[in-house]
């Protein structure tokens, strides 16, 4: 994501919204933040997120690996017993 946070972002940001620098400085970095979230951590709050919308652990898997595959940040493919390791220990 380096390449992302860096100045050039901002400058577009600034040039093609009405964003001033400093507030799209503050959502570039906000927006790079989320997405450095380690797999692992993020496996495990969208693990509890979901749990507590009450679905099951076979559907909660699912989401996750095609939230993973999604992620702009190319996550490693895991398999339900990965995400299940990560998730439990």
């Amino acid at each position: 994501m380096a390449s992302v946070s860096g100045p050039d972002l901002v400058d577009h940001l600034v040039r093609t919204t009405p964003l001033d620098q400093a507030t799209a400085t503050r959502i570039v970095e906000e927006v790079t933040a989320f997405f450095r979230e380690p797999v692992d951590s993020f496996v495990r709050r969208r693990h509890r997120e979901l749990q507590r919308a009450g679905l099951t652990n076979r559907d909660i898997y699912d989401r996750i690996a095609a939230e993973l595959a999604d992620r702009p940040v190319a996550a490693p493919v895991l398999t339900e017993r990965q995400i299940r390791r990560l998730v439990y220990g």
